[in-house]
């Protein structure tokens, strides 16, 4: 999974620096329960970096259009989501004109079709959502804490924010195309010229209706200004234009298991936006037990073929239809929610100091050694950055809800969402919410400890 085009800059330019020494944390590793819903993501991300105009994902009838196999032929009805990461540069560099994304929605019906708009938000890199560095975890309740566009994007659709740029519907007339976005990535200005922009618009639709991701050059005014294509424009660059490009690494078969495995990006509906899960001690009971003190568990997240941790479960969200050259599978599960429900129970004699953690070990299929393999001090590379919902009664009985930020290296051990003391018998639910991030790298675990005792 390669990190956003826009964070390799000054990363190339540094030399490397000798590997960190490995700490293996003893603990068994779960696979997690529940699966993902089957509510439909339209999932727009390759080719990730648009140097040419055309179609960056068309689930249009192939019928009538003149490259036919740039439509993917997928009706969507009732609640659907929409995915779009995209990255502009400045091809020759003294080429400054803005690349416009836009996504058409077509109702081909005889009747009108209503859209709601149920969330949405879209930003920049820049001015919007620069990559800065930030600590590890901070509190993030106002929604200010973000470094990206991604970052920003997921934490405002998990607070249930629709950007003010969005309506709360259109409506599309039989037979016609609406724009559910039309929206520049600007380079003009910045140094290096490059530019990125990622969306989420979640939507739920009275009938039928077919969906477009497409790149378009910012057409000229007479006084050399720049507006955006209009919608005729996108229809013909929708009707007569191939895809874009150049095109993302072509992805390795899932069933290959040599090195290096190329996972290839997205472009296609994907099957998932949710996963919700209870995460109890087994199927027959509803409560969780919390750890033998000195003890840890831990549940995988966001698995992927080469990345179980040894749990064999591929978390990975299948695709309905995609594009030859781009992923297998939705690896990375951009932009879909993990709801996940911990019934924590003390069944032991004394109080106990129990903490609930994300973490991000080092990425292994079959665990060599009987445990997670973390490191000492934490690799270069940010391999999540991006805002968790924690909610829970606090040792005083009173319900919290928290939005806490959190930035994981690689082999980070991270620290604790949320630290519970826990009496005798006591049960507490802490329930965790996120939407996987754009640029993060999976896999992560969410870890439940014990303190050792005194």
């Amino acid at each position: 999974m390669l990190p956003l085009l826009l964070n390799l800059t000054l990363a190339q330019l540094t030399p490397a620096a000798p590997a960190p020494e490995e700490v293996v944390q003893p603990q068994e590793v779960r696979p997690l329960p529940g699966q993902l819903d089957t509510i439909p993501t339209f999932n727009s991300n390759s080719p990730e970096l648009v140097l040419k105009e055309g179609i960056l994902l068309s689930t249009f009838p192939p019928d009538g259009k003149k490259v036919p196999t740039a439509h993917l032929n997928f009706p969507f009805r009732g609640r659907f989501d929409v995915f779009a990461h995209h990255v502009a540069k400045a091809e020759p560099p003294e080429d400054l004109k803005s690349l416009y994304l836009g996504i058409i929605l077509h109702n081909p019906s005889s009747e009108s079709v209503k859209v709601n708009i149920l969330q949405a938000a879209s930003y920049l890199s820049q001015p919007d959502a620069p990559f800065i560095e930030l600590p590890a975890i901070t509190q993030n309740i106002l929604g200010t804490v973000f470094a990206g566009p991604g970052d920003r994007v997921m934490s405002d659709v998990l607070r249930g924010r629709r950007q003010n740029i969005f309506p709360a519907q259109i409506v599309i007339p039989p037979g016609q195309s609406q724009m559910l976005l039309n929206l520049p990535i600007p380079v003009k200005g910045l140094t290096p010229p490059l530019n990125g922009r990622s969306t989420l618009i979640r939507l739920r639709s009275n009938g039928t209706v077919y969906a477009a991701s497409l790149a378009m050059f910012a057409r000229t005014n007479a006084d050399s200004s720049e507006r955006a294509p209009t919608l005729e424009e996108w229809q013909n660059l929708l009707d007569n234009g191939d895809l874009s490009g150049p095109r993302d690494k072509t992805p390795t078969p899932l069933e290959e298991t040599g090195k290096p495995r190329i996972y290839g990006r997205v472009a296609g509906v994907v099957g998932g936006t949710q996963w919700k899960a209870l995460l109890t001690d087994n199927s027959q009971t509803r409560y969780l037990t919390i750890p033998q003190p000195g003890q840890v568990f831990s549940y995988a997240l966001n698995t992927l073929h080469g990345g179980t941790l040894g749990t064999n479960q591929i978390q990975s969200a299948a695709m309905l239809v995609r594009y030859p050259d781009t992923a297998y599978r939705a690896h990375g599960n951009y932009a879909i929610q993990y709801s996940l429900k911990l019934p924590l129970y003390n069944n032991t004699q004394s109080l106990q100091t129990v903490a609930v953690s994300m973490q991000t070990p080092l990425k292994e299929d079959q665990l060599v050694k009987p445990g997670l393999r973390f490191f000492s001090t934490p690799a270069r590379q940010t391999f999540f950055r991006g805002t968790v919902l924690v909610r829970y009664k606090d040792d005083q009985g009173k319900p919290q809800t928290q939005f806490v930020h959190l930035v994981q290296k690689r082999g980070q051990p991270g620290e604790p969402l949320v630290s519970l003391n826990m009496k005798t018998g006591d049960r507490r639910l802490v329930e965790v919410d996120f939407l996987y991030p754009p640029d993060a790298t999976p896999p992560q675990v969410l870890t439940v400890s014990t303190q050792a005792a005194n």
